[in-house]
């Protein structure tokens, strides 16, 4: 895997682009100079966690016949304060999902995701402690 980061500006607006020409862009808080023009990096960080875990869901539940409507996953992460590095504490992952859905299949699908096969919770798992749930709607 890899990545290209370009800077686009005089600041610290930045540009990732990866091998396939699929582009990110990133900037900083105004604090460093930043004009958020992009997102930060680790708002991209918890952004990598809520698609992750979204791509195993998404694949569970279609094996597991289960017809989604809408999906949605709300996410909030809590930092460190007064410290370098600011690590990610506390993470809670919020999954909504609407269709005529059986809510044991819902949880077993995003269990196995967090548990087990989403990467990007697994790497953050040593330094942040993540809480997830979830609400259907039909």
């Amino acid at each position: 895997m890899k990545i290209n980061i370009k800077r686009i500006n005089e600041a610290v607006h930045l540009q990732a682009t990866n091998e396939e020409g699929a582009n990110v862009l990133m900037d900083g808080s105004a604090s460093i100079g930043g004009q958020n023009l992009g997102m930060r990096p680790m708002q991209l960080l918890l952004t990598s966690l809520g698609g992750c875990t979204s791509m195993d869901v998404l694949s569970i539940l279609t094996k597991m016949q289960q017809v989604v409507e809408s999906y949605e996953v709300e996410m909030d992460g809590q930092r460190e304060e007064g410290v370098e590095p600011s690590l990610f504490r506390n993470i809670h992952v919020h999954f909504k999902l609407k269709g005529k859905l059986d809510a044991g299949k819902v949880q077993r699908a995003i269990d196995l995701s967090m548990t087990k096969y989403c990467s990007v919770a697994k790497t953050l798992e040593p330094t942040a402690k993540i809480t997830y749930d979830f609400e259907l709607t039909a």
